[in-house]
């Protein structure tokens, strides 16, 4: 899988000699083995690859089950700024306050620990198919999108209930996966998993305004 090709770069397919997204997580947790590092830092260190791989990196930990209290919601925010501004046609930007944003140390070896098998399977099954969703720069904006709204749902602070995170996360980790290896499945796997993301927070939704009007009901029946 290669991971050369940004957000912001769409056209043609990437190249084979690149390095995989395992090998950039190998290499991060040996320079940040110890200690913290900003999202500031970390995109400098990644260079012209750092608004995909950055997407990567910070939805791939809820893909998995990994404890990282408190870090759905910063990491969904960051994200949500990527990929809707690449939507739109435009350059990768954060503010300041998210790029002041810390990893905690350890963040690396962590992840790679709880994710090497799942990233690894999924290595090994992308590539290039289906172009007509992704043999133009336009669409492969337009499927930034799903990314985006998925990362959105990642930020909502419902970390309480279960697999809400997980499911935005793999949403947001697939679908970007697709964008930058030009894969047609994967891009439309993406999508399945946002639609199972909403009908999983709806049904919630509905549970909880059921829940109050019960409550409602009991308590004005006293």
């Amino acid at each position: 899988m290669a991971t050369d090709v940004a957000p912001e770069g769409a056209g043609t397919a990437l190249p084979r000699s690149a390095p995989t997204l395992s090998m950039e997580l190998k290499a991060l947790a040996e320079v940040f083995a110890e200690r913290e590092v900003t999202l500031s830092e970390l995109m400098e260190r990644l260079g012209a690859r750092a608004s995909a791989l950055l997407v990567l990196i910070l939805g791939l930990p809820f893909c998995a089950p990994i404890m990282i209290p408190g870090l759905s919601t910063p990491f969904g925010l960051v994200i949500a700024f990527i990929a809707g501004r690449h939507a739109l046609g435009l350059a990768p930007w954060l503010p300041k306050r998210l790029l002041a944003l810390k990893l905690p140390p350890r963040f690396f070896k962590t992840v790679i620990g709880a994710t090497e098998r799942l990233v690894g399977w999924i290595e090994r099954r992308l590539h290039v198919r289906w172009n007509w969703l992704t043999n133009t720069p336009a669409r492969l904006r337009f499927h930034s999108w799903n990314v985006c709204f998925a990362a959105l749902l990642l930020a909502l602070p419902l970390g309480g209930i279960p697999f809400t995170n997980t499911l935005p996360g793999l949403a947001v980790f697939i679908g970007m996966l697709g964008i930058m290896e030009r894969d047609g499945l994967a891009i439309l796997v993406g999508y399945a998993l946002l639609v199972a993301t909403i009908i999983y927070f709806g049904t919630f939704a509905a549970m909880f305004v059921e829940l109050v009007h019960h409550v409602i009901s009991w308590w004005q029946s006293r």
